[in-house]
């Protein structure tokens, strides 16, 4: 132990190519980065300013877009940035930033995706207890002991990793600082941080999963004992969608975190990172917008309010210029 150093600058991997290659990907990223914070901004602002939209499920779905925007700004804006300078530096303090702020939104937004699954479970299968079930009283608590657990979560791991020496290398196997990453480096004994990530990782996301799966098949015995119509596909394309997110955000995260590190390593593993830090919040708002009718409705409303207020504007500012214009022309004449 005597040769580890404090480590002050990590470096971050890229992907394999040249330097063109390189301001390529930042440009794919940047406009993946942009269309995901106008989604999820454009569905915040919806569902705030539509009062018919003031239901648990927008509410969480609203909250979903914030932690979302917030999400993907921890690691693309970065890799960007690294991609066009041509470096692939990232700070210590800026290492601790992100693997505390990729374990705190990670760990919210499998939370939120499983409180909503349970609301689609009361709406659809006990849907006179409904305003009952998901009262707004149980949906800003539950909001609440998310964001709690979430900073306990993530601090607990950010701590035990940053404790260890970093002695065998800087050089992170990976787009952005992550806990397996940073395990890889350390010139100490791990297995202790390894079995309580997976202890921990396993319960949480495992319940989190099992829940989800026995709360949608309640929902499908229940959805397929409706009469074949308008209410049965609304069921579906509200719930295979939320069902597909899940899955690629479980299962390419677990095998990050809880796979074997021989077998996560290289661009494979680079690849999944991307699959469980950007898709989930660049598709969740394509899922809950252009497939849902009341998002929908909502917009077109939004869009002839606005239209008419431009209108509004338009014709008073106009028939402002015109009396000015003739009282002067008037006031020219006396």
């Amino acid at each position: 132990m005597s040769n580890s150093t404090t480590t002050m600058v990590f470096l971050l991997m890229e992907f394999p190519g040249m330097r063109d290659l390189q301001v390529f990907y930042a440009m794919i990223f940047s406009l993946i980065y942009l269309m995901t914070i106008m989604g999820n901004l454009f569905i915040v602002v919806v569902t705030t300013l539509d009062k018919s939209l003031y239901t648990p499920m927008y509410f969480f779905l609203r909250n979903l877009s914030i932690l979302d925007s917030c999400y993907i700004s921890v690691t693309v804006p970065k890799f960007c940035m690294n991609s066009l300078l041509g470096t692939s530096s990232i700070s210590k303090a800026g290492c601790v930033a992100q693997v505390f702020l990729v374990l705190f939104f990670a760990f919210v937004e499998l939370l939120f995706l499983t409180i909503m699954a349970h609301d689609r479970f009361a709406a659809i299968c006990r849907p006179l207890h409904y305003p009952v079930i998901m009262s707004p009283h149980l949906c800003v608590h539950s909001t609440l002991v998310s964001l709690l657990s979430g900073l306990i979560y993530a601090a607990l791991h950010t701590i035990k990793t940053f404790q260890l020496p970093f002695c065998h290398s800087h050089a992170v196997q990976q787009l952005f600082c992550d806990v397996p990453s940073l395990l890889k480096l350390s010139c100490s004994d791990t297995f202790y941080n390894q079995i309580m990530m997976l202890i921990s990782g396993s319960v949480f996301g495992g319940g989190c999963f099992i829940y989800i799966i026995k709360s949608y098949i309640h929902i499908f015995s229940t959805v397929l004992r409706f009469p074949v119509g308008a209410d049965r596909k609304k069921a579906f394309s509200t719930c295979v969608p939320h069902i597909l997110v899940v899955s690629v955000f479980l299962s390419t995260g677990s095998y990050v975190y809880l796979g074997p590190s021989a077998m996560s390593a290289g661009v494979l593993r680079m690849i999944l990172s991307v699959f469980y830090s950007v898709v989930p919040p660049l598709f969740n708002p394509i899922i809950y917008s252009l497939r849902n009718e009341q998002i929908k409705y909502a917009i077109r409303k939004l869009m002839t309010r606005m239209f008419y207020s431009e209108c509004v504007l338009r014709i008073k500012g106009g028939f402002l210029f015109h009396s000015s214009h003739s009282h002067a022309f008037g006031n020219k004449s006396k």
